[in-house]
């Protein structure tokens, strides 16, 4: 049932009401570095904001072994986060509306070179419209605004009719064994909301992802007889041409597949690490290639990954040097399957709704073609998986930066969404 007229002008104007303490938390967020594995304080403070309003708390460590055995886990490595997922829980005293999960990461990647941030990256700057910082925009801005969009019912005297999990999750820069983990722990609900950074569109279908290394071995020599030596990074960028054919190749797959038949390039294949060498006088004896390539929905990333081995050897064959030494592939991070969001869920409806309600405008939805929590409640939990945010810049790159004002138009559509998917009841 669609929201009364003055209960939705009450929400939007408590939206308002409370923005800049929402900015300030969100600022709070972005000061707090939290690369993968350094997640522990913000998790800290993520837990007591929770717990101070309430809620039942709840913090877990990673099951490798579950994760492991389970189709949709990621490989775990040396750098994987052991920082913990939090989980604050709402009950209503009548379960009368249907209930939520509400998720956001707290994980950031590296901001790189300092000198090329106009401001330090954990300093978080605003700038007119901006709010400048690592991950501010991917994604404490969306962590923020889920914990603001229940406050501002809060503040008008009103909680949640349903059953709503605030879920605080890790390693979603990396493996997406955060979320899975979630969804191993047994936390179910009838709809998803995360609000990734998503120029207020919803995604309607997102690539797997694949993250995989190449290892190749030279034969070192001094450089003045370098003819007799095999130079294992030359080699390296031979097989980088190798899986580049793979890419293209993947790209033609396209055709007849919704959402991104329509796409100039739809898969990706990103060399994200080189490393190699050990003497800039002898020739080098390894080099090690560290990549991420995407793959389309109704993939399985055991498929991908079988045909990435099975190109570079075969590769590695036609070559004079390789047939000797073939190069050693490898997979760790990623290794996740995409997926499509069925139109015409209750759940997009509501949403739809109250995106209307907030910003004048229809909603709009979109293929994106990166890694999303989205595909584990989507895939595993078979739940509608809205993701939908602000608009952003520069994500992953140097001056990172939010929109603020879309900022209050997305926290005004998910306290909306909240309001209506999950009914109100008043605060006692």
């Amino acid at each position: 049932m669609a929201l009364d007229q003055a209960i939705r002008d009450k929400i939007i104007a408590s939206v308002e009401r409370g923005f800049d303490e929402q900015i300030a938390y969100t600022q709070d967020l972005i000061s707090l570095r939290s690369v993968r594995g350094d997640e522990y304080v913000i998790q800290d403070r993520v837990f007591n904001e929770l717990r101070s309003r309430g809620y039942a708390m709840e913090r877990f460590d990673m099951d490798q072994d579950a994760i492991e055995r389970h189709p949709g886990g990621s490989p775990f490595s040396e750098d994987h986060s052991r920082a913990p997922i939090v989980v604050g829980t709402h009950r209503p005293r009548n379960e009368t509306g249907r209930s939520l999960i509400l998720q956001a990461h707290v994980d950031v990647v590296p901001p790189g070179p300092e000198s090329l941030w106009t401001h330090p990256a954990f300093d978080p700057v605003i700038e007119g419209d901006w709010l400048y910082g690592r991950g501010g925009a991917d994604m404490k801005a969306g962590h923020a605004a889920n914990l603001h969009a229940l406050d501002a019912l809060r503040r008008i005297g009103f909680q949640p009719a349903a059953t709503v999990y605030v879920q605080s999750v890790v390693e979603e820069e990396s493996t997406g064994n955060g979320a899975l983990m979630t969804h191993l722990r047994g936390y179910k609900a009838e709809a998803v909301l995360i609000p990734e950074p998503e120029d207020e569109k919803l995604v309607r279908a997102n690539t797997g992802v694949v993250w995989f290394q190449v290892e190749v071995r030279g034969l070192p020599v001094h450089v003045r007889e370098m003819g007799t030596g095999a130079n294992a990074i030359d080699a390296a960028y031979r097989v980088i041409g190798e899986l580049r054919k793979i890419e293209s190749d993947w790209n033609t797959k396209k055709a007849g597949r919704p959402h991104f038949e329509n796409e100039e390039h739809p898969i990706n294949l990103n060399i994200g690490k080189i490393e190699g060498g050990d003497w800039e006088s002898s020739v080098p004896a390894w080099c090690r290639i560290s990549c991420r390539i995407s793959i389309y929905p109704g993939w399985t990333a055991q498929d991908a990954a079988r045909e990435i081995h099975d190109r570079v050897a075969k590769f590695a064959l036609s070559d004079p040097f390789l047939s000797n030494i073939p190069p050693a592939v490898t997979f760790h991070g990623f290794h996740t399957e995409g997926y499509v969001l069925d139109p015409g869920s209750e759940a997009e409806t509501v949403l739809a709704n109250a995106h209307r309600a907030a910003t004048g405008k229809p909603l709009q939805s979109f293929m994106t073609a990166g890694y999303l929590d989205t595909r584990v409640y989507a895939l595993y939990d078979k739940i509608p998986a809205l993701c939908y945010g602000p608009y952003s810049e520069n994500i992953h790159g140097f001056d990172e930066r939010v929109s603020l004002a879309s900022l209050k138009r997305i926290t005004t559509t998910m306290a909306l969404f909240i309001a209506d998917w999950c009914g109100l009841e008043a605060i006692e």
